[in-house]
């Protein structure tokens, strides 16, 4: 379980020359500023920022998915000599040579929870491993069902049509813990296992999933495996299920471990959840963006990954062999939103 760094991993951030970072700007851009995980993030990047003396200028998009508005809001930073920018990414992609211009122009640039596509067209990457995420949902799910999992009818509740990285590495990596063969890694929904009865996408909010589930349900009423991006889209499949009667007999996994998403693990909406750490993120990409300032440094990744990894956690109440998890009640504890 990576619940908490390491101490020796915080050494990530050295504490010379931050108490320098008066008079230091620094830009935080989100994909919306609704979402609970964004607030959370928000929060961490504020509280350091204060403490640190930087200036903090934050933006997000009008939903999940506004491109432009990320677009706009580097343009802005760069102009307004920010030393350093911290983004989720809406299309990892197309963001791409945003970015770069920001980078050229002397910006560090890190990307927080959602990786570049490719990872290095950012100076660094905070995030949780987004696909060992997927992959203890994964295999809770399947360890929960036994024997009946080769029989499962899943529905698969993606975030957006340009399928950005963390949508693609959670949604991955459930299927591989389930035990469903990949067909190319880099993408879902083209997978032929012939258990998944489709893909839908959510934009990652309540109301996206129950029509998302609602469209699945459609196609196949009997589906009893349900796979969210996230909980606010796990609530909203919940909902469509309830509609029909198939609450009680339809397991739910996500990703996210707010404080209303454990919850709902606890009240049993959700049968498990992958819990990340938003406000670590952001309070360590300050801390980074400070030591940048401070003398030229930039963050390294964790050994052996292309990112520095924040830490997950699966949290259920109901937990199987062979999968390290951790009970609602110290979720709660760690919780967010």
């Amino acid at each position: 379980m990576k619940t908490l760094l390491a101490g020796s991993a915080l050494a990530l951030i050295a504490a010379a020359g931050m108490a320098q970072a008066q008079g230091v700007n620094a830009c935080l851009i989100t994909k919306t500023d609704t979402n609970p995980f964004f607030v959370k993030m928000k929060e961490g990047a504020e509280a350091k920022a204060a403490e640190l003396g930087i200036t903090l200028k934050s933006y997000a998009g009008k939903i999940d998915g506004d491109h432009e508005s990320q677009v706009a809001a580097i343009e802005t930073c760069v102009a307004d000599g920010a030393k350093g920018i911290l983004i989720t990414a809406s299309d990892t992609k197309a963001i791409v040579d945003s970015v770069k211009a920001a980078r050229d122009a002397g910006v560090l640039v890190i990307a927080l929870d959602t990786p570049l596509d490719p990872i290095d067209a950012a100076d660094a990457t905070f995030a949780t491993d987004n696909f060992a995420a997927g992959l203890l949902i994964g295999q809770w799910a399947a360890a929960a069902l036994g024997a009946e999992a080769a029989n499962a009818r899943i529905a698969m509740l993606d975030l957006a049509i340009s399928q950005p990285s963390v949508d693609v590495l959670r949604d991955q990596g459930f299927l591989q813990g389930f035990g469903i063969d990949l067909a190319d890694p880099n993408k879902w929904g083209d997978e032929t296992d012939p258990r998944i009865v489709g893909n839908e996408v959510t934009a990652g909010n309540e109301e996206g999933g129950l029509k998302a589930m609602e469209a699945l349900l459609a196609k196949d009423p009997a589906i009893n495996v349900v796979y969210t991006i996230n909980e606010p889209a796990a609530a909203g499949a919940y909902e469509a299920l309830k509609a029909v009667g198939r609450e009680k007999d339809v397991l739910i996994v996500s990703v996210d471990g707010g404080c209303p998403g454990v919850r709902n693990v606890k009240d049993g909406v959700i049968g498990a959840t992958s819990q990340q750490y938003p406000l670590r993120m952001a309070a360590l990409g300050i801390e980074a963006i400070a030591k940048f300032a401070a003398d030229g440094a930039k963050p390294e990744p964790t050994a052996g990954k292309t990112f520095f990894d924040t830490g997950v956690a699966l949290i259920t109440d109901k937990p199987v062999a062979g999968v390290e998890s951790i009970d609602t009640a110290r979720g709660m504890e760690l919780c967010w939103g």
